[in-house]
């Protein structure tokens, strides 16, 4: 579905609040970016609580960072970068949502990936959740640390940091990052009474192929 700018702005404002109501972000914690045009990206501001976004706040940049629009007080996050490497990687890519949900969290800065095959509905959408070398925020070692994961997945957990989702529309980036807390948060808890127990192969595969049906 194609949007406005107007509607990608009050969309992305949307997904801001839904995030910080969820506790997927604290304070002024996280980003969100959609792409207005083929060299155009809408993305949240720095200094500011996603929770409490207004469709003015958000900055206009082309896929080198550069500002093209941006009201007077605003600039962007200096991890737009990671946005940026997805964007300039996947031209069919189109959001973009960096998040630290807190049962995904801590297995990234336990260092562990979401791999276990668990729920049909998981299977599915996602697939297993791989982890993305740590590197310092704001420098390119993060953006670097997606390559491998590029074209080939829709969610990463980065490690000792938090996690970082795509999709073919801002909306589709966002329902990844709540289906990854989800599958962290039953990971957990199925280990704490001690039932993580994953499906056979067979239904696995079975599942796998179903993916293209529900155009996945």
């Amino acid at each position: 579905m194609n949007h406005t700018e107007e509607e990608l702005r009050l969309l992305i404002c949307d997904i801001g609040r839904n995030l910080f109501n969820k506790d997927f972000i604290a304070a002024n914690d996280g980003n969100i970016s959609a792409r207005l045009s083929e060299t155009e990206i809408l993305t949240s501001p720095t200094g500011v609580s996603k929770g409490y976004l207004k469709p003015h706040m958000l900055v206009k940049v082309n896929l080198q960072g550069e500002i093209l629009e941006a009201a007077e007080g605003y600039r962007p996050s200096t991890e737009v970068k990671m946005h940026l490497k997805i964007y300039n990687e996947l031209p069919e890519m189109k959001g973009v949502v960096h998040a630290h949900p807190p049962y995904a969290t801590a297995f990234a800065i336990k260092g562990e990936s979401l791999d276990k095959m668990m729920m049909p509905e998981s299977v599915i959408a996602m697939g297993d959740i791989p982890l993305a070398e740590y590197g310092t925020p704001s420098t390119e070692e993060i953006p670097d640390s997606l390559i491998p994961f590029l074209g080939k997945k829709t969610a990463v957990l980065l490690e000792s940091h938090g996690a970082l989702t795509w999709g073919k529309d801002v909306m589709s980036a966002y329902l990844n990052m709540e289906r990854l807390e989800y599958t962290a948060k039953l990971t957990f808890i199925t280990r704490m009474i001690n039932g993580e127990r994953e499906l056979p192969q067979n239904r696995i595969d079975e599942l796998v192929a179903l993916r293209s049906f529900y155009g996945m």
